[in-house]
């Protein structure tokens, strides 16, 4: 089915904010497109345009009655149902190949829920959220999806001139981007996701290069949390053929409570995938926090370094390291092909290399047994007598890449 073919989905609160909806859809419908309305207002609909999915169907799709959501009027349990059920609906309507895009309005519920329902569609699909939270942190609603938010300036409670500018342009940017057709920006067939951080770049830069010459596109994610969920989300949608997990910091993280974490899903998709993996312990010296005074009382005396002035490193220590190191092997080791663990000898940070600021032999070698002690499986361990961001370091990695990949497809 070509593009043109399918619909731009308008998602929203429609008994409560039915006019602004109304004059969204006409401004799509303008522009020559056809429209699927779902209405996600728990407490009516609208008559001033067609529904196609009313909130009954919404509800239903999360597995429960709308009369009893209206019954209870419990609007934090409301908003979390009519999400979840947004979510499915769109997903189910997505994958029967009906809507290119996906554009929704709304104060706090109504983002809520759109946000919600964007998380049921892959990559590349357009979802453009106007919003009076655009300013707002919305980091974890938004999760690795690759969502537009639009800033309303003035509340989503009828129509005025500042608003009726901003829907207009919310739609004029919905349908543009919903016809761009991927056909002609096709995915390279030989792509390679890579991970990365500041104290890793001169070894992902050595990498990226020598992959490109060897005739692979390279995808670098920061390993900020945020960068390694979009990571492993794309690895599970089938983008990658390989994986070099050079910064696997966003474990530590995850450990200590750092503001980089990228939870407990991290380092399984490639695993899952059965697609070849070389992983290194990057950046596991150190775990990222903010400020200075926003770093836990529990970590008070620890060794900290100031990467810049909103950026706090803490210095892993041996215990941490040595968990570190099992649940790095283990979730390697779950891999049903070859993979592979590096281990820079030298110093595995920037910031670690004898002299530096994070120089600690000792917590270095309890990461490093515990890894040596874990492994199993298709797993082989390789170590290097060399610091992480030396080009030596580097070849050997995309040496190591290549064979495996070489591997699987014999």
């Amino acid at each position: 089915m070509s593009i043109s073919d399918r619909s731009i989905l308008i998602l929203g609160c429609f008994d409560t904010k039915g006019d602004v909806f109304s004059y969204l859809r006409e401004c799509i419908a303008a522009q020559g497109e056809t429209v699927i309305t779902v209405n996600t207002g728990v407490f009516g609909t609208t008559s001033a345009f067609p529904v196609d999915f009313e909130a009954a169907a919404v509800a239903a799709a999360a597995g429960y009655d709308i009369t009893g959501l209206r019954r209870d009027r419990d609007r934090g349990k409301a908003i979390d149902i009519m999400g979840r059920g947004a979510s499915r609906l769109v997903s189910q309507l997505y994958h029967e190949g009906k809507i290119k895009a996906v554009v929704g309005m709304g104060g706090g519920g109504g983002t809520y829920i759109a946000l919600s329902a964007m998380q049921g569609i892959p990559f590349g699909v357009p979802k453009v959220c106007l919003t009076t939270l655009a300013t707002k942190d919305l980091s974890r609603q938004i999760g690795d999806k690759d969502i537009t938010l639009i800033p309303s300036v003035v509340d989503v409670a009828g129509m005025n001139h500042i608003l009726r500018q901003l829907v207009a342009q919310a739609a004029a940017a919905v349908c543009a981007m919903a016809n761009i057709d991927t056909a002609d920006h096709p995915a390279k067939a030989r792509s390679i996701a890579i991970s990365m951080f500041g104290n890793t770049t001169a070894c992902v830069d050595k990498c990226t290069e020598l992959l490109t010459l060897a005739g692979y596109e390279v995808l670098a994610f920061h390993a900020t949390g945020v960068g390694g969920k979009t990571m492993e989300s794309l690895i599970r949608e089938g983008c990658f053929d390989a994986v070099l997990d050079i910064t696997t910091t966003e474990l530590a993280d995850d450990l200590c409570g750092g503001i980089c974490s990228a939870g407990p899903e991290r380092l399984t998709a490639a695993a899952e995938m059965g697609i070849p993996q070389v992983v290194v312990p990057g950046c596991m010296d150190m775990v990222n926090f903010a400020h200075p005074d926003t770093i836990p009382h529990a970590f008070a005396g620890r060794h900290l370094y100031s990467w810049a002035p909103d950026v706090t490193l803490m210095r892993t220590d041996e215990r941490e390291n040595a968990i570190l190191g099992e649940r790095l092997a283990r979730k390697v080791s779950r891999s049903p092909v070859p993979a592979a663990v590096v281990l820079p000898l030298k110093g595995i940070s920037q910031v670690a290399s004898e002299g530096g600021i994070f120089h600690n032999p000792a917590a270095d070698e309890a990461l490093f047994a515990a890894i040596r002690a874990h492994v199993s499986g298709n797993v082989s361990v390789t170590e290097a007598d060399t610091h992480i961001n030396d080009p030596a370091f580097a070849h050997l990695l995309v040496k190591t890449l290549l064979g495996l990949m070489q591997k699987k497809q014999q």
